[in-house]
């Protein structure tokens, strides 16, 4: 006969405890969403949203290049739920900008690894496959899901901008200025066209420069000081020569 030997009684108390019995069990596995995933959008569809979107992104990085607290790119995957992973209706915007998080590289937006962050600013440039998505369906996943404060598009035929903010819930029409430019108070710039272009502009009304530009204004501005220099050195030479017409040493004066 096999004996065996009795549990104390503050033993089988413990066991018997449902509090006990929760620390003894082990937790189920729990499987989280990857955060890693790599951007999967179609190429661009012409010569102009590529430039357009590069300029965009050139000079809002050149502009703030002195902050790290934001995130801008283009044609960049925005994966928001598990649910459209799966079911791969994912977002890519043409252009976004994210306020309030790490300036660094990434593969993709993915929001879940983001502490639930979704753009503050979006820009989508029509196409004529693309126009109808990005005024319904896109505009409503931007104002309902997203809550994405400012969701602008851009017309290439006659390069219109359209412009909206999120207000009590719903995207309210932004009023252009005198200029033609509207105003965003995510980036506390204009929008404007210029030279066939979208571009920024400061409260002030100055146009951000890319880094040629200011290249090419800073080389105009030494060439016009070196001008200036020479016109005041021959004026000297000329004045020098008259007086000694005159018999005065200039070095004497």
């Amino acid at each position: 006969m096999k004996l065996t030997r009795a549990n104390p009684p503050e033993l089988d108390a413990m066991v018997a405890s449902p509090e006990t019995q929760t620390n003894f069990e082990l937790e189920p596995d729990i499987t989280f969403p990857p955060t890693d995933l790599w951007s999967d959008e179609p190429p661009l569809e012409s010569d102009f949203h590529r430039d357009q979107i590069e300029i965009l992104i050139h000079l809002l990085k050149r502009y703030w290049h002195d902050r790290t607290d934001f995130y801008v790119t283009g044609n960049l995957t925005i994966y928001y739920n598990e649910q459209q992973l799966r079911k791969r209706e994912f977002r890519g915007p043409d252009f976004f900008v994210v306020l309030d998080t790490e300036l660094k590289e990434r593969r993709s937006w993915v929001v879940w690894g983001e502490g639930g962050k979704y753009p503050n600013l979006i820009i989508e440039i029509l196409s004529k496959s693309t126009a109808t998505v990005d005024k319904t369906t896109k505009k409503d996943l931007y104002q309902n899901t997203f809550r994405t404060p400012e969701y602008f598009w851009l017309d290439p035929n006659g390069l219109e901008l359209t412009g909206f903010r999120l207000g009590n819930g719903v995207y309210q029409p932004l009023v252009a200025n005198e200029q033609g430019w509207l105003w965003s108070e995510e980036l506390q710039l204009y929008l404007g066209i210029t030279q066939a272009r979208l571009r920024f502009l400061t409260p002030e009304g100055e146009l951000i420069p890319t880094a040629a530009e200011a290249e090419q204004t800073e080389r105009q501005r030494a060439d016009l000081e070196q001008e200036r220099a020479d016109q005041e050195y021959q004026r000297g030479e000329r004045l020098a020569a008259k007086l000694r017409e005159l018999g005065v040493d200039p070095s004497e004066i």
